[in-house]
């Protein structure tokens, strides 16, 4: 019991030290009020959790969910199809395509957003290249809009969407394709009613790492969006840089941690859910 104690300690030290203590102190801080000078005022109060109900922060707040949600969907719809012709490679393409699919994480990640920068803007690639041939007169206003707040990061999460649901084909038993084939089975029935149901936990760990992260970004929506695209995570960053308002900046983001651990918790339950089925009808 000590020596495995002894071999976890620096994690679990570690996380409290990271993780624990920061929260705790955010917890405590979205008590507190604020003076005109912006400094914490160590006095109790509730009017920073009352503050989120406000039409305007719950605005914000369903736009978050609804860009996360979006930009979820859209990323399994292309994620699916590319994750299945990659696990139905042969192993020299598999690594090929695996090195493709990971090779945008080997840039940093602001040089890869304001790429798109260059390429979204009025005199940017994309408009001189519609322009060139002939497709528009005028240059399209791309950049500072919910869409290419979208694009991006649909570009960004595709990766945390295609590599579960590859791992999940690659651990899928083969032999029950082989045994529908035998009894008559189309393509089609055995992917909706074997391919598809194997792969569920692959799909719900994508979901919840793309939903997750979206909803938490904030560097996508300052650079492709402007003031045009605002998430919950825009508003937290701007209570703690700009309005100096740490209580209502550390209130939001306790609340965005508990929608966090909801969505968490559903997540877990659908996959326990989803393996004891699993279990029952291999039994």
């Amino acid at each position: 019991m000590k020596r495995s104690f002894g071999i976890i300690a620096p994690v679990v030290l570690w996380l409290t030290v990271f993780l624990v203590v920061p929260m705790v102190a955010v917890i405590a801080v979205s008590f507190m009020q604020r003076d005109e000078l912006g400094n914490v005022v160590f006095s109790f109060t509730l009017d920073n959790y009352a503050r989120f109900f406000d039409p305007l922060y719950l605005g914000i707040y369903w736009d978050t969910l609804w860009l996360s949600v979006l930009t979820t969907v859209i990323c399994l719809l292309l994620s699916y199809p590319l994750a299945y012709y990659i696990s139905n490679a042969s192993p020299n393409r598999q690594k090929l395509w695996l090195v493709l699919i990971t090779v945008p994480f080997w840039i940093n990640f602001l040089i890869r957003t304001y790429a798109w920068v260059l390429l979204l803007r009025t005199q940017g690639v994309v408009n001189n290249a519609l322009i060139d041939i002939g497709l528009i007169q005028e240059p399209l206003q791309m950049l500072y809009t919910k869409g290419a707040v979208l694009l991006g990061m649909v570009y960004t999460f595709i990766p945390y969407m295609v590599l579960p649901i590859y791992v999940a084909l690659e651990q899928m038993d083969s032999r029950l394709l082989d045994a529908a084939s035998d009894l008559g089975a189309t393509r089609w029935k055995s992917f909706w009613h074997i391919t598809l149901p194997q792969t569920k936990s692959g799909i719900m760990t994508g979901s919840v790492l793309v939903f997750i992260t979206t909803a938490g970004m904030f560097v996508v929506t300052d650079i492709l969006g402007g003031a045009k695209a605002q998430m919950l995570s825009n508003i937290i960053q701007n209570q703690f840089l700009g309005a100096r308002d740490w209580p209502y900046g550390s209130a939001l983001s306790v609340l965005f941690v508990l929608s966090s651990l909801i969505i968490i918790a559903l997540f877990n339950r659908a996959l326990r859910s989803n393996y004891e089925s699993s279990k029952e009808a291999r039994v």
